[in-house]
């Protein structure tokens, strides 16, 4: 389905087939647990933000304006949901803090996996909140900075320098790993 798609049917259940929002709520359902997920840390509550945001989605469907698309206006929805949610005690998690489904490889790559999956975590969990926000946006949903700005209210501006302080900042801790060939879109 492509952001043309998502227009197109976001018309139509504005113009009375309410029964093909389930077809925006399967595309984009995932994304947005994953949001519920890296703020609230646990599978209940993740279900209950992302239906909460659904919910408000079909509700404010009228206001979608095109300008942008649906689910860089969908996440957000979801990340302003997410942050009136949250407690001020209660951390943003990095999709990168999550775990990894286990692959069959020999014991000894699982082991090296599993140390450097935990060297990233514990890098990304040291990051100060608007980098984690920003460096999730931008290389695990693939938003743009531009998306990133409409999403966070972050001017782009902004948004470049938490990527790039990020960045610099893993590089720094995740120096010492063999192999390491820097982070980033294109190596950068």
């Amino acid at each position: 389905m492509t952001d043309e798609e998502d227009r197109v049917i976001v018309a139509q259940v504005i113009s009375g087939q309410k029964e093909l929002f389930r077809l925006l709520v399967e595309r984009h359902e995932q994304a947005v647990y994953g949001m519920g997920i890296s703020f609230f840390r646990n599978a209940e509550d993740a279900s209950d933000f992302t239906q909460e945001v659904f919910l408000k989605t079909f509700r404010n469907l009228s206001y979608f304006e095109g300008r942008s698309r649906f689910s860089t206006w969908l996440y957000k929805i979801a990340y302003n949901t997410a942050l009136n949610s949250v407690t001020r005690k209660k951390d943003y998690q990095s999709l990168a803090e999550e775990e990894v489904i286990p692959n069959n490889d020999t014991p000894e790559r699982e082991l090296l996996r599993e140390i450097a999956r935990k060297a990233v975590q514990t890098a990304i969990a040291e990051l100060p909140q608007r980098f984690k926000v920003c460096v999730d946006l931008f290389f695990f949903y693939d938003r743009s900075y531009q998306e990133i700005e409409v999403i966070t209210g972050y001017p782009v501006n902004t948004i470049k320098s938490h990527v790039f302080r990020a960045k610099k900042i893993l590089r720094g801790k995740l120096a010492g790993f063999a192999g390491h060939t820097g982070l980033g879109r294109g190596g950068t």
